[in-house]
């Protein structure tokens, strides 16, 4: 089995929650040993893994340096969510618990209730309620109630089923441009005697999918972010601490081993439905594994994988996952969306079903999802802004 996310200790989860605690919202444990702060602004780089950061360190000459002036106890990185997809670790990020309990657990997975796949991205299934899908406050809404809690994204997020169902609190402040992000950052921190702010920036995500992570297209983009962050340390207020982390990492799988599994009548005997990452496959048997037939169907399937691939692939099966921890704890009902079998990629391998998806997703170059280094360790930078001097609520000027 591959290794579990560190959660309650070194994850994705672990940083909204610090950053409360460390502000001094009771309730929360500052697990990783933040700063105290009485402002801490959160920016989450959607796709930026630690190793790709590191390897191309050239180009971000301020996150450069704040790499190397020291974090004085804090984390230089920390576990993603498994998977390693956007959906799970926005998710955990947002409610501080790992999948298990907040019920993301892929990019698209099963909802028993209708017996279908249900995206839990940008094509959220009408069916499924945000609030019941994931019932458990989240730290926007338990931090509000003592200091100013804004997130900073893109207007299309607003008040997408996605924020509802784990981003959900505080105030929402939209803007289309880097620039203007940055602006109403400084603005909507500016005055508060405490605040926790998520700043949210996917334009890296979009390039590495698009034109992958080692493209002319996604270093611009990553000297976007560093261009970014850099003017938030000028523009917040002096002391502010800014964290920056991400959801998950990626590498880039050339065409030839983005595989049509579909069409190898061996790899879905037996598999009712088909959902996940690329990277990492929820597969659902027709029979229950828990009776012989269907017992013996799930063993055939993990066969057949193991065969076609051997070891450029894990194969295992929910029990076994559960087991491992890569859910975390699992509450009662969240089991039954995760996969009977899974399929996650240890080498460059994507795996696409087009019998449900479109043949130009197989376009896509960079890719996530799995536990590979690659896509699973993501950085934590900490420092404290350089800024301007805080402006008092009411004051002019």
């Amino acid at each position: 089995m591959p290794p579990a996310p560190a959660y309650g200790q070194r994850s994705i989860a672990e940083v909204l929650s610090s950053a409360a605690a460390s502000i001094g919202v009771d309730g929360f444990d500052n697990r990783l040993g933040l700063p105290q702060a009485k402002r801490i602004c959160v920016v989450l780089a959607d796709g930026l893994g630690r190793s790709l950061l590191k390897q191309k360190s050239a180009h971000t000459p301020f996150l450069r340096g704040v790499m190397q002036q020291g974090q004085g106890g804090v984390p230089v990185w920390l576990d993603s969510a498994f998977p390693s997809t956007t959906a799970a670790s926005l998710a955990s990020l947002g409610t501080g618990l790992a999948p298990g309990q907040h019920g993301l657990v892929g990019y698209d997975v099963l909802d028993p209730s209708q017996d279908k796949v249900v995206n839990m991205l940008g094509n959220w299934d009408t069916g499924v309620d945000p609030y019941d899908w994931q019932p458990f406050p989240t730290v926007f809404e338990r931090a509000a109630e003592h200091v100013d809690v804004t997130t900073v994204s893109l207007p299309q997020f607003t008040d997408s089923p996605m924020t509802r169902a784990a981003l959900r609190g505080g105030n929402f402040v939209s803007a289309i441009t880097s620039h203007a992000r940055t602006a109403a950052a400084a603005e909507a921190m500016a005055g508060s005697d405490a605040a926790l702010m998520y700043f949210y920036v996917n334009d890296l995500d979009k390039a590495g999918h698009r034109y992958g992570s080692q493209s002319p297209q996604w270093e611009h983009q990553l000297e976007e972010l560093d261009a970014t962050v850099k003017r938030l340390d000028s523009s917040l207020p002096a002391g502010t601490t800014v964290l920056v982390t991400a959801d998950h990492g990626m590498l880039d799988v050339p065409e030839p081993q983005r595989i049509d599994y579909s069409a190898d009548p061996a790899l879905v005997a037996g598999v009712r439905h088909t959902a996940g990452e690329p990277r990492m496959l929820h597969l659902y048997l027709e029979e229950d594994p828990r009776g012989a037939d269907g017992a013996a169907a799930r063993q055939r399937l993990l066969d057949a994988w193991r065969g076609r691939f051997g070891d450029r692939i894990w194969a295992f099966t929910r029990e076994q996952a559960i087991d491992a921890g890569l859910f975390g704890p699992v509450r009662p009902g969240v089991e039954r969306r995760a996969g009977d079998v899974m399929i996650a990629a240890r080498d460059a391998l994507a795996f696409y079903d087009t019998r449900r998806q479109r043949t130009t997703a197989m376009e896509v170059v960079g890719q996530h999802g799995s536990l590979t280094k690659a896509e699973r360790e993501v950085p934590l930078l900490c420092f404290q802004a350089a800024g301007k001097p805080a402006r008092r609520r009411g004051a002019r000027g």
